[in-house]
């Protein structure tokens, strides 16, 4: 066994490898070009003692896959809109520089990683999905470059990644809802493991700070469905009366609807409603939403962009590009009735 840590500076090899995992060197070689013929606990002995050892490729085997005309786009579902304008984005770039996209699904045995590590292509883009620290590292070791679409976790230090101004754009939605005279907020979040969640929620409170009296009564999750944010909303209704809620979601912002609905509540006369998105969906409600826009079709293109550019190993830096989100005023936010002009 070759403990990681006790063994220096130096390039780790696929020896080290082996030794670590209890296997030979083709064997892991064989895992890191995505072999089928491969045990799952062999390919799971691997992946670790990948990332234990900090194995990484000599110098240019990033680029074996150069030649394939084939771009990955890793997703956990193909449903929704927001999926829909992120491959909208993909594949355009894609196209135009003469590469097809293939869309990879992530379920969750993680045979993803093998799934497309059999397949030659420039590497992959991620959307939706909460890699491993074993699975980024074992198609780091593998040399198939890959770009993070805001990733839900802090990605490692190589990674490359692309991602939106969650943080300005929850402080944005303060700041809308403070200038029309709201002082009592509720928020629903997403999930409390994803970065992008916590970023709006922060950005979110942080905005509240600027007024003295503003205070967040409640805050709840929804793990950004629906009818989770329905019943969320619900609660938060029964328990106190906000006059604004803000939302990390347009559809959970769609599940306040719902809630305000059942408690004959009108929107925005009586509550107040942003969303984050800008999905087709926020101009299909009644009233249309307001919301905080981030580019998602952009997202997808910067993602291909970066990967198409493929940065050198020797960089040494964390490569993040974040696009600007922006306010979209529509009609489920209103002034509180006397409260402006204070």
């Amino acid at each position: 066994m070759i403990p990681a840590a006790s063994r220096g500076p130096e390039r780790r090899t696929l020896a080290d490898v082996a030794a670590l995992a209890g296997t030979s060197v083709p064997t892991v070689s064989k895992v890191l070009r995505g072999g089928t013929d491969v045990s799952r606990e062999t390919r799971q002995a691997v992946m670790a003692a990948v990332e234990t050892t900090g194995y990484r490729p000599r110098g240019g085997d990033h680029r074996r896959g150069a030649e394939s005309a084939l771009i990955d786009l890793v997703l956990s579902d193909v449903r929704g809109s927001w999926v829909q304008e992120a491959l909208e984005g993909v594949e355009q770039v894609a196209t135009a520089a003469g590469h097809d996209v293939v869309i990879t699904i992530a379920r969750g045995d993680g045979d993803w990683v093998h799934r497309m590590l059999r397949r030659r292509s420039l590497g992959a883009v991620i959307a939706l999905v909460d890699p491993t620290p074993a699975q980024l590292d074992t198609l780091h070791a593998a040399g198939r470059p890959f770009v993070l679409m805001d990733p839900m976790s802090r990605p490692p230090a190589y990674a490359w990644s692309v991602g939106v101004t969650n943080w300005e754009g929850g402080r944005s939605a303060a700041e809308h809802l403070l200038g029309l005279g709201h002082r009592t907020f509720a928020a629903i979040g997403g999930s409390r493991a994803h970065l992008y969640s916590q970023a709006r929620l922060d950005g979110f409170r942080s905005g509240l700070q600027a007024v003295e009296e503003a205070t967040l009564i409640d805050l709840d999750w929804a793990d950004w469905r629906r009818e989770d944010a329905r019943l969320a909303a619900g609660r938060m209704l029964d328990r106190g009366r906000p006059s604004a809620v803000f939302c990390c979601s347009d559809l959970m912002a769609i599940g306040v609807y719902d809630a305000a609905r059942e408690r004959g509540l009108r929107i925005p006369e009586d509550l107040s409603v942003v969303g984050f998105d800008d999905l087709p969906e926020a101009g299909w409600t009644t009233p249309p939403l307001t919301t905080v826009r981030q580019p998602i079709a952009e997202l997808g293109a910067a993602a291909v962009r970066m990967l198409l550019r493929r940065p050198s190993e020797s960089a040494a830096r964390t490569l993040r590009e974040e696009l600007s989100t922006a306010l979209v005023e529509r009609g489920s936010t209103s002034g509180v009735p006397g409260a402006l002009g204070r």
